[in-house]
């Protein structure tokens, strides 16, 4: 597999605001190697999570292709695009998002049934995966039982185990404190390793940095690459 999972050309997005027209994305080229982590910076506003949506396929583009895996999917239709999300991305938000009234094994379950993925082997690589985020020995327990650090492990679990190229985390560790934010951007970045995905995370969070492999800034509307201060 020498293609790159995720390639943005000359992306561009904007909104309407009144009369005025927004540029929010212009001319935005970026691309994703595989195995690494890379995260997104900048101001409230700046573009960030449209640029995400955009990359997640859960918005189209007004301009400019997103090529996932190869397949160009800037004119697929909503079913196409759903149909991406489910096979090739993984998830994650700044709340875990979890159904309420599913057990945490039946969390990743659900997301196998649904991209019907459900096999005999399913039951043993839940429990790896909630083993790989230190979530074994809950997982017979409800969200509302669950602590928010644990939660965002249950969303983590959740958003690999369709075994996606591609994940997705938008301020991930908002909720948390900073051991515990440490803890999951570690965690995340563990899994992407070791399993040679590639993971973008847009973030606020400065101690997270360090761990990340390159560093974007959002700036009128398109990503520049932010050099490293050294010694960090």
């Amino acid at each position: 597999m020498g293609m790159e999972p995720l390639v943005l050309e000359n992306v561009e997005k904007s909104f309407k605001d009144g009369d005025k027209e927004n540029h929010i994305v212009k001319n935005l080229s970026f691309s994703l190697k595989r195995g690494e982590l890379v995260a997104v910076v900048g101001p409230s506003g700046s573009g960030k999570s449209t640029f995400l949506s955009i990359a997640g396929a859960l918005q189209s583009p007004d301009s400019g292709n997103v090529i996932v895996n190869g397949t160009n999917i800037s004119s697929y239709s909503d079913i196409e695009k759903a149909n991406i999300r489910l096979n090739h991305l993984g998830y994650i938000f700044q709340t875990s998002n979890l159904v309420p009234y599913l057990k945490v094994e039946e969390q990743l379950s659900l997301v196998l049934k649904m991209a019907k993925q459900w096999t005999k082997e399913s039951k043993r690589k839940i429990r790896e995966l909630l083993i790989a985020v230190g979530m074994e020995h809950r997982s017979k327990a409800y969200p509302h039982q669950l602590s928010g650090g644990e939660k965002q492990r249950v969303a983590i679990a959740r958003a690999f185990i369709n075994d996606p190229e591609i994940i997705l985390a938008d301020e991930p560790t908002a909720s948390l404190d900073s051991s515990r934010s440490m803890a999951i951007i570690e965690l995340i970045s563990t899994i992407v390793k070791k399993q040679n995905k590639s993971a973008i995370i847009v973030t606020h969070d400065e101690q997270i940095l360090p761990i990340c492999d390159r560093i974007y800034g959002m700036k009128d509307g398109q990503l520049v690459e932010q050099k490293r201060e050294v010694g960090r």
